[in-house]
């Protein structure tokens, strides 16, 4: 597969990716997109072991926050129970991607300069873990 690489990353974000050992790429559809094929979904409680997930880089990061995380193909839990907040969809690179509409709060913000791509991601893992934590 090659790997596209429309828009530049900070060298931070391209070395956090790079050591996790995701296959990334960058795209520019409509928005800036960081698309992580081969994803882990963290749980053996999903129908799929592995997604692409898509970020958006808003326009300003790194000072800017990163929000929510979209899945491809569509994420359910094996158990049939619902997933809050997952039932918009986005057309990203020709594809529907599931929006899972999570956001950092007041009582957990975005911290400029501590927070980036990779904290996104480990924050992403904790929202695919803790659907089972309920």
């Amino acid at each position: 597969m090659e790997l596209r690489r429309q828009f530049e990353l900070p060298e931070e974000d391209r070395a956090f990716l790079e050591e996790y050992g995701y296959w990334w790429e960058t795209v520019i559809d409509g928005s800036y997109w960081i698309l992580l094929h081969a994803f882990s979904t963290m749980h053996i409680g999903y129908n799929h072991e592995t997604v692409t997930a898509a970020i958006r880089i808003e326009s300003g990061y790194p000072k800017a926050a990163l929000d929510m995380v979209y899945f491809y193909p569509t994420l359910s839990r094996k158990d049939g129970s619902p997933i809050a907040a997952t039932q918009a969809t986005q057309a990203i690179d020709g594809k529907t991607f599931q929006r899972w509409s999570r956001h950092y709060t007041g009582e957990n913000p975005w911290v400029i300069g501590e927070h980036n791509l990779g904290t996104h991601i480990w924050t992403i893992e904790g929202w695919l873990m803790r659907e089972f934590q309920k």
